[in-house]
């Protein structure tokens, strides 16, 4: 008797879970119980990668340098590359006023824990609620894209991966941008593209990437490499079968993606506010300082030279009594009549002078 009420209690316990979220601040709860639980369960392996790490031999270890060594140096140039390809992506994406993320903030996890369960793809790394994780955040590997997080407790999360039977996320082929669905079929090294038509231009060894259609994945990370495309003129769809590039049964250690959590139109008016202020500090000192320097003095020097014949008389009977008054002080001060009367005085030495009053004056 008490066994099949322990097991009708299981079974509505089960059946609660799975339909509604009563239990998730009870599992939530017990995950802190289990922590410790989940530490001491893994305490031999690592204690036994710690021995093996200690105890193993020189030649295996120099082996391993000199590869790592020679990954390193193919790694930087192509670093070099991929840093000047970022700088230029970044100018044109100005060029185009796009405020779309080229680096996205990434922070380490380390798998913890796997679901039992084989028809469920599932996995516990030990990052959590407290360390900034949410919902549907993606997850990668130095591979490729591996799924997202699914649930959330205070120090851990499960992550759903690409190949569980309910996961799909959009894609397109890296060679020529067409877009579909990549599905998981339950087999962790196969997904499935939905509804690619029959004389789609795609073919074995393209390489699928995140399209970031669906704003829950990052654009531009690898996702599969198809495999197989199988072609029958009955149907009106292909048949295309892709292995997933990241290594969903042998990584370890991953990487949690935190995208931008902003609005489409809040990007686009904190980058029209950006452009401006970039147009207002650095276009706007320099241009009054050029025409000022340029346009000014001509203005100031063509008006005596264009004077009309009504201001003329007007400029000449001014500088008539300095004139003379004092002989040697009449030269500079008359600077501006010789123009229009070049027969009254010797036009040798005013001309000279006339530019450097004009000068001084302004």
């Amino acid at each position: 008797m008490r066994l099949l009420v322990l097991a009708v209690l299981s079974v509505a316990l089960m059946v609660v879970d799975a339909r509604f979220s009563l239990l998730k601040p009870v599992r939530s709860q017990a995950s802190l119980v289990l922590m410790d639980a989940y530490w001491i369960t893994d305490l031999p392996g690592r204690l036994w990668e710690g021995i093996a790490s200690q105890f193993g031999s020189r030649t295996e270890l120099v082996a391993e340098n000199e590869k790592l060594k020679s990954e390193n140096l193919l790694l930087q140039g192509r670093m070099q590359k991929l840093a000047a390809l970022t700088e230029q992506n970044v100018r044109l994406r100005e060029l185009l006023n796009s405020s779309a993320l080229v680096n996205e903030k990434v922070e380490v996890a380390e798998l913890i824990g796997m679901d039992p369960n084989p028809f469920t793809h599932r996995i516990i790394i030990n990052k959590g609620e407290r360390d900034g994780v949410v919902l549907g955040q993606p997850v990668l590997d130095a591979r490729g894209l591996m799924g997202q997080v699914v649930e959330l407790m205070p120090y851990t999360s499960r992550v759903l991966l690409l190949t569980d039977s309910t996961h799909s996320i959009p894609v397109q082929v890296n060679r020529n941008g067409l877009r579909a669905i990549a599905s998981g079929t339950g087999n962790p090294e196969r997904l499935e593209l939905r509804h690619v038509a029959d004389t789609a231009d795609i073919k074995e060894g393209d390489l699928l990437v995140s399209s970031g259609l669906g704003q829950r994945f990052p654009a531009g990370y690898p996702v599969a490499t198809v495999k197989e495309v199988i072609h029958d003129s009955g149907q009106p769809f292909a048949i295309v079968r892709a292995v997933p590039t990241a290594a969903l049964n042998r990584s370890r250690y991953l990487l949690l993606v935190f995208s931008d959590n902003r609005t489409a139109e809040e990007r686009a008016n904190d980058a029209a506010q950006a452009q401006e202020n970039l147009d207002a500090f650095g276009g706007g000192p320099v241009i009054p300082a050029t025409v000022s320097k340029v346009v000014t003095p001509p203005a100031a020097a063509a008006t005596p030279a264009t004077a009309t014949p009504s201001s003329a008389p007007a400029a000449s009977t001014t500088p008539a009594k300095p004139a003379a008054s004092k002989p040697p002080a009449a030269t500079p001060a008359a600077s501006k009549p010789p123009v229009n009367q070049p027969a009254a005085r010797p036009a040798a030495k005013p001309p000279v002078t006339a530019p450097a009053t004009t000068g001084r004056q302004e």
